[in-house]
């Protein structure tokens, strides 16, 4: 019987190999995020949840083998395959060949860039804060390929369309999502 893995199992395994808070937050943003999308869609959200937070479970110490180490982390602990699945699935056509399929996949591979995106947005606000981020003030450093360079903006356009979404409508969903957690994911700023 597999194990269908708690938030305090996957935030507990997290932890265990990740110990850079900025890795740790990306995983609660991720995790809040797909907790939204999951709930505006009637999914399970604490399901699509504990993917998100255990999306880069394998990062800091195996960047070399991101996704494919998880996959084994995960096998070990014996999560069921769905889980597994929708994880390894976020890196395709990066360091992974399984195609997003599901929803939740799709949602996890749309998302996953742009909440780096988002937050690198956030950083250079005078305010240091989600809570007065608009869809427009994104838009304008999106099109600054050079502004947080590492945000793979094929990616993200990729997986909008994935969703059914536009990349705007996409920005501005995933936005609330992080408002929503902003004392959490620590982008409260000063407001």
């Amino acid at each position: 019987m597999k194990n269908q893995p708690s938030r305090s199992e996957a935030f507990a395994l997290l932890c265990r190999y990740n110990s850079q808070d900025s890795l740790i937050r990306h995983g609660l943003t991720v995790e809040a995020v797909m907790r939204y999308f999951a709930e505006e869609s009637g999914e399970d959200i604490e399901k699509w949840g504990v993917i998100g937070l255990c999306h880069d479970l394998d990062y800091e110490q195996f960047p070399e083998q991101h996704c494919v180490m998880t996959r084994k982390i995960l096998e070990a602990e014996n999560w069921p395959e769905t889980y597994i699945r929708a994880i390894v699935s976020h890196g395709w056509g990066i360091c992974s060949d399984v195609e997003p399929i599901e929803r939740m996949e799709k949602t996890l591979f749309a998302i996953d860039e742009l909440t780096g995106l988002i937050t690198a947005c956030v950083y250079v606000r005078p305010s240091k804060s989600i809570l007065d981020l608009t869809t427009k003030s994104v838009m304008k450093k999106w099109n600054t390929r050079t502004f947080a360079a590492g945000a793979n903006r094929e990616v993200i356009s990729k997986g909008a369309g994935m969703v059914g979404m536009t990349v705007e409508a996409l920005v501005e969903e995933t936005i609330l999502a992080m408002q929503a957690a902003a004392e959490l994911i620590g982008l409260k700023g000063n407001l």
